[in-house]
């Protein structure tokens, strides 16, 4: 079946310096893809060893130009996030103390609302707590800074990509209590979230499930629409981690033409949803 929508991948990392950089996107968009979330990586791995707001301000211009390239050297459009990855705060946290950590976090804050404000960013990512065990203090701290990023979102007006450890209901549920405590900010995506669109609305999130054909087709199963991504590392020592960058269009297609997917919940998942959590236009060039 043919397909000529948009088709928009929730979240991937390029990497002109360990990875394809440019190249992966041209390789998304021969399959078809057309708009995608560059997630910006941690600093270390734009080779900054940030222990401060003005490296992390240095990370964020290299993501910001990066995103630049994509939409003046490719076909396909890219929207900018940048965030505290947990994985920096606990290196940070260890490095020179938690509480440090935290209020460096608190930093960050501003800086990222006055790059939604000025339109250089469309969001913030990621940002959340840890998917591996960390020490008690690191842990709290983390759900602290959460607790602070939801609430800068329904501040601000900026959507949030949460990364967290892997979700169960309860999870769910006490990331929702989290967002209700913050006021609802209506722009909270679930980063790699479990195929269960539906559990995800319910606590106040909008579902980014990995494109695998398993996982799509089970959250498709709850009729509720979510995003679809790659999380695509873009890094040549681990190639194709997590999936590699034509997953989300030709996933789509497949499934289109299969008939598991119907043309009304493509246009939901991959141009209606979208531009409603991120405020977008997807027809725009």
């Amino acid at each position: 079946m043919s397909w000529d929508g948009p088709l928009f991948d929730n979240h991937m990392h390029i990497d002109p310096r360990n990875g394809r950089g440019l190249d992966a996107v041209r390789d998304f968009h021969r399959a078809g893809g057309t708009h995608l979330m560059l997630v910006g990586k941690t600093a270390r791995d734009w080779g900054i060893d940030a222990r401060d707001v003005p490296s992390f301000l240095l990370a964020y211009e290299r993501t910001l130009g990066l995103a630049r390239d994509i939409n003046e050297e490719t076909p396909v459009t890219a929207y900018a996030a940048v965030g505290y990855h947990p994985s920096e705060m606990t290196g940070i946290a260890e490095a020179c103390g938690v509480a440090y950590a935290l209020e460096l976090g608190f930093g960050l804050l501003d800086v990222w609302e006055r790059l939604y404000d000025e339109g250089r960013i469309t969001a913030v990512g990621e940002v959340g707590r840890p998917h591996y065990p960390v020490p008690e203090a690191v842990w709290e701290a983390s759900n602290e800074f959460m607790q602070a990023c939801l609430s800068f979102s329904k501040r601000s007006g900026c959507p949030v990509q949460l990364h967290t450890e892997h979700f169960e209901e309860a999870q769910f549920a006490e990331v929702g209590a989290m967002i209700a405590q913050a006021g609802h900010p209506p722009g909270i995506v679930k980063h790699f979230c479990p195929p269960f669109p539906d559990l995800a609305r319910r606590n106040g999130m909008t579902a980014s499930v990995v494109a695998s054909r398993e996982a799509v087709v089970r959250a498709l199963a709850t009729g509720e629409p979510f995003l679809m991504e790659t999380d695509y590392i873009d890094d040549l020592t681990r190639p194709g981690a997590v999936l590699g960058p034509k997953t989300v269009p030709k996933r789509t297609l497949s499934l289109l033409d299969s008939g598991e997917l119907d043309r009304e919940m493509c246009w939901r998942i991959h141009a209606e949803l979208p531009e409603r959590v991120y405020g977008v236009d997807l027809s725009a060039p």
